[in-house]
């Protein structure tokens, strides 16, 4: 088994399409493998993936390198993926099957606070961080600071959550912007990040789109 380190934290209807979507991308993933899954989701909201089969180990690991894996063995300096549950002036929490600090010292994201740089690199709730563990002070992965300074170098973002990609793109074409953007990147099962263009820009494509949209929208402006 498998544990994702990505979030179903919705209700009702969405949700069951939510679960649909995931079990379609889990087999994209793993479908040409000697192997049958079933998921569920646990108590956390962290979906399992059961793998039975000759290549479950193969499926098993193609898994943890897309979505990243939730665990109960953390060994220090080893990079692990967590949800980005809140923030503090004190740092990001994030649910990595257990709360880890990451502490504002160590977020490596520039000056200003907690709270300041969630606004600055556009960070929704839930989405999933890379970070390096350590008992002592866990910090937040290079690769993971590389990709969130990406976002501002780029032509702007607008971040999403509570809601998958088949959403956000249906939400997009729905509200006349399908030609103002470029693509809509995956972040976490229900966490999306719209590619915007030169000639758009992001706060006022979350001013169209945002009724349309029950969920946490900000904006990366470069």
């Amino acid at each position: 088994m498998v544990v994702l380190a990505t979030k179903l934290y919705i209700g009702g209807d969405a949700r069951d399409r939510a679960q649909g979507s995931l079990r379609s991308l889990v087999n994209n993933d793993i479908g040409d493998l000697d192997v049958e899954f079933d998921i569920g989701i646990r108590h956390d909201d962290f979906p399992s993936v059961t793998i039975e089969g000759p290549d479950a180990v193969a499926a098993r690991n193609l898994l943890t390198e897309e979505w990243g894996a939730v665990t109960d063995q953390f060994e220090s300096g080893e990079t692990y993926v967590g949800t980005l549950e809140g923030w503090t002036d004190d740092g990001f929490v994030l649910d990595a099957g257990r709360e880890v600090l990451i502490p504002a010292s160590e977020l490596d994201l520039g000056r200003g606070s907690p709270d300041q740089i969630v606004e600055r690199f556009g960070l929704v709730q839930h989405m999933p961080m890379r970070f390096v563990y350590d008992p002592d002070g866990s910090r937040l992965a290079d690769a993971e600071i590389d990709r969130l300074y990406e976002w501002t170098r780029g032509d702007g973002r607008v971040n999403v959550n509570s809601a998958t990609r088949a959403e956000v793109r249906a939400t997009v074409n729905r509200a006349g912007h399908a030609q103002d953007i470029i693509t809509v990147e995956r972040l976490g099962l229900l966490e999306q990040s719209i590619v915007c263009p030169e000639s758009t820009d992001p706060p006022g494509l979350i001013a169209s789109i945002g009724q349309y949209l029950p969920a946490e929208l900000r904006a990366v402006v470069p």
